[in-house]
C-alpha cells in the first residue's frame, strides 16, 4: 500500500515540508535531487510529490487525495505522464534516456505536468547523463524531474548545478522499527535490529541470520555472568563467546549490542523505561540500575566504547575482551 503525504511527513518531516512549500508557493523546480542512504524514502517521497503535482484535488493545498484517477494511476505505476526510469543492469543507459525524451517531447497526455524519476541516478552512463543534461539544459515549463542517488559526488557537476538538491536523513530507530514491525518482526527483535542499522533492508536480512539470533542470547548471557563474578565470565568467553564471534565484524556487533544493554540501565536510571530496548529483561535490568552509580554507569559504556576503537586498531580480539569483562565486572 502506498504511503500518504503524512506517512511520510513523520519520516522525512524536513524534506515534506520542503516540498509542501514549493507546492504552496508555486516554486516547484524543473529538476530536483533527492540524496541519502538507501531506505531513507526517497522513492516513496517522489512518487507522493508526483501524486500532488498532478492530484485534481488536493487537499490542504499540497496533499494528495489519494481518490482521483491521477493519484490511483501513480499509485498502480501506470500514469502516461509519470515515468520512472531504473537501471538496465548494471547501469543507466543512454537509450533509456532518449526514450524518455521522445516521450516527454509529446504532449502531456492527461495531466498539465510530466514529471519524471530517475532511481541510482548515480549508476548513469556517460552517454546518459550527457543525454539527460541537455534535457536539463532546456527545461520545459510543465516537466519535473526528480532524480534519486545514495552517492550525491558521482553526479556530475553540470547536473548537480541544475538541479535542487534535498537531502534525506538516515531513518530514526524508531521509524525503523515501526516499518520492521510492519514486515511482521516480533518486536522485541524490531527494537534491538533499529538500533543497530538504519536500513530496514538490511534490519530485515539481520533478522533472518541465525548468527545474530544466537548473538543476542550469548550477549544477554555474558551480561548476566557479569554481574556473578569476573572468574565465571572470563570463563563463559572461553566456552561461549569466543567460538560464536570469530570475525572482527562480529565482536563488534557483540559489543554493539552489549552497549545496548548498558544504554538500557541508563534509560532506566532517567525513567524513560518506554526505550528501553530489552524490554522482556526490564523488571532485572531495573534491579541492576538501582545497584549502579551514574558514574559507574558512565565508565561502564566508556570501556565498551574504547574496546570497539581497540578493535579497529588491530588489537587482539580475544585480549581486549578479556580485558573488558575484568573492567565491567571491576566494581559493578
Amino acid at each position: 500500500m502506498d504511503k500518504t503525504w503524512q506517512d511520510m511527513s513523520q519520516i522525512q518531516p524536513q524534506v515534506m515540508t520542503m516540498l509542501q512549500n514549493s507546492i504552496t508557493k508555486n516554486r516547484v523546480a524543473h529538476a530536483y535531487i533527492f540524496e541519502g542512504e538507501k531506505g531513507s524514502g526517497k522513492q516513496d517521497i517522489s512518487k507522493t510529490f508526483a501524486k500532488s503535482l498532478l492530484c485534481e484535488a488536493l487537499t490542504a493545498g499540497y496533499k494528495p487525495c489519494e481518490q482521483c484517477r491521477n493519484c490511483k494511476r501513480i499509485s498502480s505505476g501506470n500514469h502516461p505522464d509519470v515515468h520512472l526510469i531504473e537501471r538496465d543492469g548494471l547501469s543507466i543507459k543512454k537509450e533509456q534516456i532518449k526514450s524518455l525524451q521522445e516521450e516527454f517531447s509529446k504532449k502531456s497526455v492527461e495531466a498539465d505536468r510530466k514529471v519524471y524519476m530517475i532511481a541510482d541516478a548515480d549508476k548513469m552512463s556517460v552517454g546518459a547523463a550527457n543525454s539527460l543534461l541537455k534535457f536539463l539544459e532546456e527545461p520545459s515549463a510543465d516537466t519535473v524531474a526528480i532524480l534519486m542517488t545514495e552517492q550525491l559526488q558521482r553526479i556530475l557537476p553540470t547536473i548537480l548545478s541544475r538541479c535542487q538538491v534535498i537531502s534525506f536523513k538516515p531513518l530514526s530507530p524508531e521509524n525503523v522499527k515501526r516499518k520492521l514491525i510492519e514486515q511482521d518482526l516480533d518486536p522485541q527483535l524490531a527494537s534491538v535490529i533499529s538500533h543497530l542499522t538504519q536500513n530496514v533492508e538490511a534490519g530485515i536480512e539481520l533478522s533472518h541470520d541465525e548468527w545474530f539470533v544466537q548473538a543476542q542470547k550469548i550477549v544477554v548471557k555474558l551480561y548476566e555472568v557479569l554481574k556473578q563474578n569476573s572468574l565465571k565470565a572470563l570463563l563463559y568467553l572461553q566456552t561461549d563467546w569466543f567460538s560464536h564471534f570469530k570475525e572482527r565484524e562480529q565482536v563488534d556487533r557483540g559489543l554493539d549490542l552489549l552497549l545496548l544493554i548498558y544504554k538500557d540501565l541508563l534509560y532506566i536510571q532517567l525513567d524513560k523505561k518506554d526505550l528501553v530496548v530489552f524490554q522482556s529483561k526490564l523488571k532485572e535490568f531495573e534491579t541492576h540500575a538501582l545497584h549502579l552509580s551514574p558514574r559507574r554507569l558512565a565508565e561502564h559504556m566508556g570501556y565498551i566504547l574504547e574496546a570497539k576503537r581497540k578493535l579497529m586498531s588491530n588489537t587482539n580480539p580475544q585480549l581486549l575482551m578479556e580485558q573488558l569483562v575484568l573492567n565491567l565486572q571491576e566494581g559493578s
